[in-house]
């Protein structure tokens, strides 16, 4: 009889374990969210200075990944020969459950290069 109900506790212990283990994957769902870099002029390098990625020419729509629906806090420099360097921040709404859905909302971020003197 003692070996029964050994047998019915390790079924329960899986089964938390399971629970638990279905709970923290749920916990860490990948959102989207992406942005249109728009210069004026147009066709200027985009940076990321978090990591010196190169994320394109403008005008570029970029793709980013998250968690959870959480905003990402995103720095980059925009360069173009013959303006001033730019630097902007802003934050990157990752709301999306896909990557087609945030390619479809794409958030705005423009930027007025000035003439180097």
């Amino acid at each position: 009889m003692e070996r029964g109900s050994n047998r019915g506790c390790w079924v329960l212990y899986l089964l938390a374990c399971l629970a638990v283990l279905q709970l923290a994957a749920c916990g860490s769902s990948k959102t989207y969210g992406d942005v249109k870099f728009i210069t004026i002029p147009p066709g200027a390098q985009v940076v990321n200075l978090r990591d010196d990625t190169n994320l394109g020419m403008t005008p570029v729509q970029v793709t980013w990944e998250g968690k959870d629906g959480k905003p990402e806090y995103v720095t980059v420099e925009v360069t173009k020969k013959g303006y001033k360097n730019d630097i902007t921040s802003f934050w990157v709404n990752t709301r999306h459950a896909s990557r087609e859905a945030a390619a479809a909302e794409p958030q705005p971020i423009t930027v007025e290069l000035q003439k180097r003197k």
